[in-house]
């Protein structure tokens, strides 16, 4: 299992080198965003995930043809055997990673602690009361960080079992504590195979927080810097 970080906020000649790389469809939504910023951060991103797909299947960048399941998740488009490779993207901000995997899926979530998403009404509305319960017993100064953990970690699991909306935020539950790169439970959710998924905490920098989620627990993790 692989994982990769990258800054998004790139130079003029790494930004344009990436977006000759990605197909009509992608320019032309790059296209839509109407702030800059926002536009060279799509390209960036688009562009880093097709550069890290070209080097593990060792084909041109550009030749990339992605679909998405019914709920939205992205895969490589079926033929010659690329479907076996498994990924998963995640930004906010600046940065970005990248999930790989073989022939298991995974998910993976990035998010930039910002206090004023850490709100009672969010927590009530998406976590589960065990959840609930175990954030509002925390001492005030750790229940953003630790909303932020049960945010990344949700999103992470929802997005490896590809459901999209169809699973309820609430019906399953999350550890919320800092542990990093360990296996983390997953309570109560609403899938046939309780043991199917591995759960783990990632450092990707001062002011974010990230989790992984992937089939099994037969697997090592590989941290990993794009440039």
């Amino acid at each position: 299992m692989h994982v990769w970080r990258a800054d998004l906020d790139l130079g003029p000649a790494a930004l344009l080198r990436l977006r000759e790389t990605l197909s009509a469809n992608e320019r032309a939504r790059a296209e839509r965003f109407y702030s800059p910023l926002e536009r060279a951060r799509y390209i960036a991103g688009r562009g880093i995930l097709r550069d890290l797909l070209a080097r593990y299947l060792r084909i041109p960048a550009g030749d990339l043809s992605f679909c998405c399941n019914a709920h939205g998740k992205p895969a490589l488009l079926p033929g010659s055997g690329v479907e076996d490779w498994r990924f998963n993207l995640s930004h906010s901000d600046r940065l970005a990673l990248f999930a790989f995997a073989f022939r298991r899926e995974v998910g993976v979530d990035l998010e930039y602690v910002r206090p004023s998403r850490a709100d009672h009404c969010l927590a009530e509305r998406f976590f589960s009361a065990q959840e609930v319960s175990v954030l509002r017993a925390l001492p005030e100064s750790a229940q953003t960080e630790a909303f932020f953990h049960c945010w990344t970690r949700k999103e992470a699991y929802i997005k490896a079992r590809g459901g999209g909306l169809s699973i309820g935020l609430s019906s399953f539950a999350v550890s919320l504590a800092p542990d990093q790169l360990t296996n983390l439970s997953i309570a109560c959710h609403d899938g046939p195979e309780p043991g199917r998924w591995s759960l783990r905490a990632l450092p990707p920098g001062a002011g974010y927080v990230a989790a992984l989620t992937a089939e099994g627990a037969d697997w090592s993790l590989a941290l990993w810097q794009w440039v």
